[in-house]
């Protein structure tokens, strides 16, 4: 039915970004937090051909499944669009989400997927936190942008980020406004602190502080540092970085240490990882044992097995794997993260692994090097079909693909199904409230 841009309609499948699905004469309607089964009202806020999208202006029959929503921006900033729904629910969506992609990108039937591996409590589980600064009238603010906008909606506590870092947020805005330390405006390209990232660690409750100026220096940041530190005590280190590019790019090139060492340490299974306001590290501490552990198994390593931890990263997976093994080679095509690596690895005491700053593909296929087992870990977009030519060329006994996007593992899947037996398939939870799910495949050679 429809009334100028408002419609009714039922929504009878979620998307792949968490999204409710209405299909009617003119389309298929996409709304933001509209959970499956529910009834509604919907205005069309854009209306394409075939595809529209639209919000909630009243709810004619609710789900068992809906929530009062703990963060009062959940359905503006676009980071959470399960806020509104059971933990339950959440689960059994991303499970479906995995199953769908192996159906319908993937082509593969009747592969089994297990359970998600869910949180025990999804939330504040975050140990990274990057804020956009700004002013209204002579207040300085932050928060989150609202979803596919640069306005930022204020926001004093994220329900899913570590709550050590609302109070230090709110301790930063004050000073920025006692020491006159404007923040940056995008349009006149004027002010000072761009962003402010935090990062907190969950072994041992260090906590960085990075300021993303748009200069090099301003007056008074000594003065404004110190303050800083002596009222939250817990920051264990403060850095400078500048950014003076006009990017969505939050970090830029320079970083300077303004207190402390620089860098804090966390542990992940019993190993320790310094981190710099650069480093990659997964952001859910909880959750990646699991994850990390899960892709072990998988592995099946013995002391005699040779391993390959391609799209390395800062190594994590190689390290973790390299007491199992005779010997492990990561490869990574990031710098900044061999050369974490490669620390972490001194700092660790590990001499068994070596890490080679290259494109993976490319190393691959010109080396063709014989391997065990094969850990990979590629980006969102997921690997080439030549690397994963030349994996199903040099033929590894066991294959782990750890992947943050169902669509590209199964796309990836698909082409590695000629040659290798797709034995289970374990979703895990890393990114709660949010419709992202990590899934982590063990592949067998036929």
């Amino acid at each position: 039915m429809v009334k100028k841009n408002i419609i009714r309609g039922k929504c009878v499948d979620i998307s792949s970004e968490g999204k409710g699905v209405i299909k009617t004469v003119y389309g298929v309607v996409f709304v933001d937090s509209l959970l499956l089964g529910e009834e509604a009202e919907i205005e069309i806020t854009y209306a394409g051909k075939g595809v529209s999208y639209g919000v909630i202006k009243r709810l004619i029959a609710m789900s068992k499944d809906r929530i009062s929503p703990k963060c009062p921006i959940s359905t503006a900033c676009g980071g959470c669009c399960f806020q509104n729904a059971t933990y339950e629910y959440e689960l059994r969506y991303k499970k479906h989400k995995v199953e769908e992609a192996l159906k319908r990108i993937g082509h593969l039937e009747g592969v089994k997927v297990n359970d998600v591996l869910g949180m025990n409590n999804p939330e504040h589980y975050r140990n990274k936190i990057q804020v956009p600064f700004a002013k209204d009238h002579k207040k300085v603010i932050y928060g989150f942008y609202k979803s596919k906008t640069h306005k930022i909606i204020p926001l004093k506590q994220c329900n899913i980020e570590d709550e050590k870092a609302g109070p230090i947020l709110e301790t930063i805005a004050r000073l920025m406004e006692k020491y006159h330390i404007d923040p940056y405006n995008e349009d006149y390209r004027t002010g000072i602190i761009r962003h402010v990232l935090i990062r907190t660690s969950k072994s041992t409750n260090e906590v960085m502080v990075v300021l993303v100026s748009n200069v090099d220096t301003f007056p008074g940041r000594n003065n404004f540092v110190k303050e800083l530190v002596k009222i939250r005590p817990e920051i264990s280190t403060v850095i400078q970085n500048t950014n003076k590019r006009d990017t969505n790019v939050i970090l830029g090139e320079s970083d300077k240490v303004l207190f402390g060492r620089g860098f804090i340490t966390d542990e992940i299974l019993g190993l320790k990882f310094n981190i710099s306001c650069r480093s990659f590290f997964q952001v859910n501490p909880i959750q990646v044992e699991i994850l990390y552990k899960t892709a072990l198994n998988f592995a099946k390593l013995s002391k005699n097995d040779t391993l390959l931890d391609a799209y390395a990263g800062v190594c994590t997976i190689g390290l973790l794997a390299a007491p199992h093994v005779k010997k492990v080679t990561s490869v990574e095509l990031e710098k900044s993260a061999v050369i974490n690596g490669i620390n972490n690895a001194r700092l660790n005491s590990i001499n068994n692994i070596e890490i080679i700053e290259a494109d993976c593909t490319e190393y691959i296929n010109k080396e063709l090097p014989i391997f065990d087992v094969v850990i990979m870990d590629p980006p969102r977009k997921g690997s080439t079909p030549e690397f994963l030519s030349a994996i199903k060329k040099i033929k590894p006994s066991r294959l782990v693909y750890i992947s943050c996007d169902p669509a590209t593992l199964a796309r990836d899947l698909e082409i590695l199904s000629d040659t290798f037996n797709i034995e289970e398939v374990q979703p895990v939870d890393m990114f709660s409230r949010s419709f992202h799910v990590e899934t982590v495949v063990m592949l067998s050679l036929k």
